[in-house]
């Protein structure tokens, strides 16, 4: 499967200079890594959240989770983890588990941690099953125009 339409236009639009790394079909963020020969750090992961207000995207490196306590009081929102029907609505033209962390390209309000700007370059999901995008730092943050920045994330348990 080739990458995703909207990830492909959003690289387009951006001008960013890209490389696309394909990998074996994996279950996890760590194998993924593994397979890839990246680091956790400079893998972006995205999690969509949802409450009455409608669909907010987190993004953060793939060694930590959202903590939801701390995106709450920020955004004064009762947000809660969005369910796979809500994936398929809004990632259309991704395959399911796979959605790019590029929120504002598929029109989802997007905040992403602090920490992703620690790394030089990022990795993220293609929006299919079996590839990467790898761009420099501030090429990601061009995809992301329009986020918010703020630290919201706490380390993973990756066991």
């Amino acid at each position: 499967m080739s990458i995703a339409t909207t990830v492909g236009d959003a690289l387009a639009f951006e001008e960013v200079d890209f490389k696309i790394l394909r990998h074996a079909v994996v279950s996890n963020p760590r194998e993924l890594a593994k397979k890839a020969g990246i680091s956790l750090d400079r893998l972006a992961k995205a999690v969509l959240l949802k409450d009455s207000f409608g669909y907010l995207l987190a993004v953060m490196p793939a060694t930590r989770d959202p903590d939801l306590d701390v995106l709450r009081a920020e955004t004064h929102r009762k947000l809660t983890v969005a369910g796979e029907e809500d994936l398929d609505e809004l990632f259309c033209d991704c395959v399911i588990g796979s959605v790019p962390p590029i929120g504002p390209w598929y029109r989802v309000p997007t905040i992403v941690d602090s920490k992703l700007k620690e790394q030089p370059d990022v990795y993220f999901e293609a929006g299919d099953d079996d590839s990467l995008v790898h761009v420099t730092e501030t090429s990601f943050e061009r995809l992301l125009d329009g986020a918010e920045y703020l630290e919201f994330s706490r380390r993973a348990s990756l066991a």
